[in-house]
């Protein structure tokens, strides 16, 4: 625990420190209040928001084993025997009115890998043009397109699988660019000391997004049929979309109904932080070292991230042999975990900050050692427990909500360095993190042909290496403080 620190100048700091001067040089203001503040009533609604984009992203993982014909699977089925039938099948009326399609497994992996050959391709181009005309209307537009795509799914699938690939690429093409945009309000909106809690209450909506729409949708296909699943979240992200138009706003200057005194906390915090030059400062900015940290954690984390995401209910189902009705809720049980800890998380780390003065750096890093190897040391333990299915259950939860200690970790880190450029940053490191989506589980597939602990084993190994080396560059190159390229007076600033 830290005592207050004394008032430091920027002559005082080192070269390479993480002093952070632009807070210091700056008298701070009085915090506005919480309750009922358009700073909180932004993050709630871009928690929803994020709540409706990725469960229109994960719904389709389950419609998917509805609108297959087992007929075609069931010669595929690579179901292991290492592990006893953990329980006896439910026998329930399920409702089989939705159509059925002759897809084999290969045709299955290219309809679901679809979505990031869209997603990838909008990440820096959303970042940049959130930086120069704003988010709110590109974050907006994002979802309200993957809404209205998600309603065309069933249509879509009718006319074949070529158009239901398209449709779903079209979809990554509109949340490509919703994780940038709103990085770039937030480098308008969010206080320094209070990133963490902000940004983690914003993002915090994918984790419930992602934990209420993998049993909800297996719900809906069971007692509807699957064309349910993309009317029901397509429509709530309509409304949504509504709601985010009439109530929000680019920066605190323009909004309605503000109070006075928020906004000039706001603007103050910020006043020494941001940039007035008109050009971004490509060559700078692709040399700076600290990026290519939060690229390297950020690729890291997310290939854990979505190797489980995507193949979790698989292993469940495969090796573990839960039943169907089991596998949806124990598959999002862990989601649910890191939820709270993003919740928690982002909380304590302004609380560091702000109240003990622990440097940015030394929060940013301890958080995302935490949320880094953490999830390592379970998903290994999870990979040699055998077939002990509490323990299994149990550590790969405790694996998924470890990981949330990263949403005040590097995940927010592009606020620190350079917050005028913090959406085409995210643009950046978003690029490379979405490989993972595009080969991990692919790879991961490759290792498993027979589905045996073994070969699940080596999955999990090499998840978790593959996190604790980002964990590590991170901690080494990561900086807590606003590089010198990012700033156009760049008097006080170190690099």
């Amino acid at each position: 625990m830290k005592s207050p620190a004394p008032h430091t100048t920027p002559s005082d700091c080192e070269e390479g420190s993480d002093c952070t001067p632009l807070l210091q040089r700056a008298p701070r203001a009085e915090t506005a209040p919480v309750c009922c503040s358009a700073r909180y009533n932004l993050a709630f609604l871009a928690f929803w928001g994020f709540f409706v984009l990725y469960s229109l992203r994960v719904n389709l993982s389950v419609a998917l084993v509805d609108m297959v014909d087992s007929n075609t699977t069931v010669a595929e089925n690579r179901t292991s025997s290492e592990c006893a039938e953990h329980s006896a099948p439910i026998k329930v009326l399920h409702n089989q009115t939705g159509k059925k399609y002759q897809w084999n497994a290969e045709t299955q992996g290219w309809i679901l890998g679809s979505f990031f050959y869209g997603y990838i391709i909008t990440q820096i181009p959303g970042g940049y043009i959130a930086s120069r005309s704003g988010g709110k209307l590109l974050l907006g537009f994002g979802i309200l397109g993957t809404s209205v795509f998600t309603l065309l799914t069933p249509l879509a699938a009718d006319f074949g699988v070529g158009a239901l690939v398209a449709i779903r690429a079209l979809e990554g093409l509109g949340e490509g660019v919703t994780f940038p945009a709103m990085h770039a309000m937030w480098s308008s909106w969010a206080p320094p000391l209070e990133r963490s809690k902000l940004l983690s209450i914003s993002y915090a909506g994918a984790q419930l997004g992602t934990v209420v729409s993998l049993p909800l949708s297996g719900i809906i296909c069971f007692y509807l049929n699957w064309t349910y699943v993309f009317y029901l979240f397509g429509l709530v992200g309509i409304i949504w979309f509504i709601l985010w138009i009439w109530l929000v706003s680019d920066t605190p200057d323009t909004h309605r109904t503000i109070s006075p005194y928020e906004k000039e906390y706001i603007l103050s915090s910020l006043r020494n932080q941001l940039s007035s030059q008109k050009s971004v400062p490509w060559i700078p900015m692709l040399k700076s070292l600290p990026l290519w940290a939060i690229v390297v954690a950020h690729f890291s984390y997310n290939w854990t991230f979505y190797t489980l995401l995507t193949l979790l209910p698989t292993y469940m189902k495969e090796v573990l042999r839960f039943n169907i009705q089991e596998n949806g809720f124990l598959s999002a049980v862990p989601y649910f975990g890191s939820w709270v800890c993003m919740i928690l998380s982002g909380q304590a780390a302004d609380n560091l900050r702000a109240k003990w003065n622990f440097s940015t750096l030394c929060v940013r890093r301890v958080f995302s050692l935490i949320g880094m190897i953490g999830p390592a040391v379970f998903l290994v333990a999870a990979g040699f427990i055998g077939c002990d299915y509490s323990l299994a259950v149990a550590f790969l939860t405790i694996s998924t909500t470890l990981g949330g200690f990263c949403s005040s970790g590097f995940s927010i880190s592009h606020l620190d360095i350079a917050p005028s450029y913090a959406g085409i940053l995210l643009g950046i490191t978003n690029t490379f993190a979405t490989i993972p989506g595009m080969i991990g589980p692919v790879i991961a597939r490759s290792l498993t042909p027979e589905n045996t602990i073994r070969e699940w084993q080596t999955v999990f190994c090499i998840a978790a290496a593959i996190n604790v080396f980002g964990a590590i560059f991170f901690s080494l190159f990561g900086k807590g403080e606003v590089q010198g390229w990012a700033v156009s007076d760049h008097h006080g600033h170190k690099n």
